[in-house]
């Protein structure tokens, strides 16, 4: 079978895209909408973009009477988030929080989890989440017909539990996948583990 993208609707390219380019990474983001009151959301079109400046991406849709989404208006207005990489027994918890709440109303809340000081950082993290990124915006982009909103965040700081850290044998920082347990997107509302991670060398 070959499509044709050109004779495609937009809600069948994303039915179809978001079940082919598999797995996904999620950034799981936290904003505040108020102070000490925070939006908690999933994105799955997600991907580090650079290392120099150090910024991470995520694309965000509108919500469904056309009005920015909570964390890209925070974003924009506060310029600060936090991107957690969430395990794969939080999927119950991600799900949750892609609901659309009224602006102000906390997903964090009505999912019942618990924040911690973010060392040196002004918004909290999540505590149970093993790496978490404190960001500033650092760009944003329109993009499409919709359009997406393209959020280019820069990492200031970055946590990452004792539990998955560790060192190679170069003496370099070294994580262990198996312990993060990222949770992955698939299409649809499935999700998947990363499975058994195995190592090529790579040619020189």
């Amino acid at each position: 079978m070959q499509l044709d993208f050109s004779a495609l609707s937009p809600t069948e390219i994303y039915h179809l895209v978001t079940q082919t380019v598999i797995p996904r990474p999620i950034a799981w983001v936290l904003t505040e909408s108020a102070e000490k009151s925070y939006n908690l959301a999933p994105f799955s079109y997600f991907t580090p973009v650079s290392s120099n400046p150090p910024l991470l991406m995520f694309s965000v849709g509108k919500k469904p009477n056309g009005e920015l989404k909570d964390t890209a208006k925070n974003a924009i207005e506060k310029e600060k988030m936090v991107i957690h990489i969430a395990s794969e027994a939080q999927a119950e918890a991600v799900t949750k929080t892609a609901a659309t709440l009224e602006h102000g109303e906390s997903e964090v809340v009505q999912a019942d989890l618990k924040t911690v000081e973010f060392d040196g950082f002004p918004l909290p993290r999540l505590a149970d989440c093993s790496v978490a990124f404190g960001c500033t915006l650092y760009e944003v982009k329109e993009i499409g017909g919709v359009p997406q909103t393209l959020v280019f965040a820069q990492v200031e700081t970055v946590y990452l539990a004792e539990s998955v850290v560790g060192e190679d044998a170069k003496g370099r920082l070294s994580l262990d996948a198996t312990k993060i347990a990222p949770l992955a997107r698939l299409g649809g509302g499935e999700y998947a583990p990363i499975g058994t991670p195995f190592a090529i060398q790579r040619p020189k």
